[in-house]
């Protein structure tokens, strides 16, 4: 049974969640995951309001599960994704099972994490590939692996109040639920930027940078998830969809992320930023010097690697090699300790360094598992069927 008392990834907040009701919740899932139908409408609702809605080992099952059941039901014509409370969609990973269970020695299951990232990985790109329209309400916070479920979805819808990013480097982490695919694709260095100092973007910079396609106005979610019932998900969207979108603040910094992020070289680069007559560049070399050397370097190597790989699931098989020899390494238990476990904000990665990391050591990261490569469909093997929305 999944735990119910697990910290999420970003507020460092611990709470015993209680199952949802006036839903199906499926076993797995074990109330953590609601499954509505309404009409030609099928709702996945992440139910774990008070810690964010972090997502857990069932909770990732339960999806996949009911994402292929649907595929295959001509009664449902839309998937739709939200999250409960009024926080988030969903802030990340259960970071605190993660911790759990690279510590072997406190009774954690040394393959577990395997397990759980291959499982996440493989819905990442079931829903990059799914034969229904999938419409992802990416409302107020979306973190992590609230990204991989939201941001390879077909209808991708932000407001307002969204809060979007990939924070992994701040626990000693690198992007991945095909975040450095996403990332690398943005336009110039904003990717790199966002990357390696785990900022957020606003909905309107999600759109403009390319990981949204629709601003809604929240007051107009309600709206918008009724006409789903009636309508095509096109065009339930282009009613409620905003015409003009708010202008993001991102692409303003463009300039000054471009000349300092170019290049594979991260000293370089942090040179560069540090030396900068614009006080944001100079405050994101601080960011990135007080994270973890080892996971800003790798993250760096596997923007340049993934922008050169062309399908997210060839960017998800790197991401799991990485995944998989970083929590193997020291910075990810450290950093979840610092961040969630003592709190007290203060990691001592190894190495300490930027320059104590060697290629060597970052090149390590990303060879052949071997029999333990996770193998997705490539996107021929998929052969969704042609539905009416």
């Amino acid at each position: 049974m999944p735990r119910t008392d697990s910290i999420n990834s970003i507020s460092g907040e611990s709470t015993r969640v209680e199952p949802g009701v006036g839903a199906v919740a499926p076993p797995d899932g074990d109330g953590e995951v609601l499954l509505q139908r309404d009409g030609s409408l099928a709702r996945i609702i992440l139910n774990r309001p008070q810690a964010l809605n972090a997502l857990t080992h069932g909770m990732i099952r339960a999806i996949a599960k009911a994402l292929t059941e649907w595929a295959d039901d001509p009664a449902v014509h839309t998937v739709l994704l939200t999250g409960s409370g009024d926080r988030a969609l969903c802030a990340g990973g259960d970071i605190v099972s993660i911790y759990r269970d690279a510590r072997t020695a406190f009774g954690g299951d040394p393959h577990e994490n395997d397990r759980f990232w291959a499982d996440e990985y493989t819905l990442n790109a079931q829903i990059k590939r799914y034969p229904k329209p999938f419409v992802a309400l990416m409302d107020r916070i979306v973190l992590g692996g609230g990204v991989g479920l939201s941001g390879h979805a077909s209808y991708r819808v932000v407001t307002e109040r969204t809060r979007l990013g990939m924070p992994e480097t701040t626990i000693g982490f690198v992007p991945d639920v095909g975040g450095s695919y996403l990332y690398s694709r943005i336009p110039g260095e904003l990717g790199t930027h966002l990357a390696l100092t785990a900022a957020t973007m606003t909905g309107a910079d999600a759109i403009t940078l390319g990981l949204a396609d629709s601003f809604v106005d929240s007051a107009r979610l309600d709206c918008l998830v009724d006409a789903l019932k009636r309508m095509s998900a096109a065009d339930a969207i282009a009613e409620h969809a905003a015409t003009v979108v708010p202008p993001g603040p991102l692409l303003g910094e463009r300039p000054w992320i471009d000349e300092c992020y170019a290049g594979d070289d991260l000293p370089v680069i942090i040179d560069r930023l540090q030396k900068s007559s614009v006080a944001a560049a100079r405050a994101a070399a601080t960011a990135i010097l007080a994270k973890s050397p080892t996971a800003v370097t790798v993250t760096l190597e596997s923007l340049r690697r993934a922008r050169n790989l062309g399908t997210l699931e060839e960017v998800l098989e790197q991401e799991y090699r990485v995944s998989l020899r970083m929590v193997a390494g020291h910075d990810v238990i450290e950093g979840i300790r610092a961040q969630v476990i003592d709190k007290d904000r203060t990691p001592r990665w190894q190495p300490s360094t930027l320059d104590a990391v060697s290629d060597t050591d970052v090149h390590a990261h990303f060879a052949p598992l071997g029999d333990r490569e996770l193998r997705l469909p490539r996107p021929r093997d998929f052969e969704p069927t042609p539905t009416t929305e």
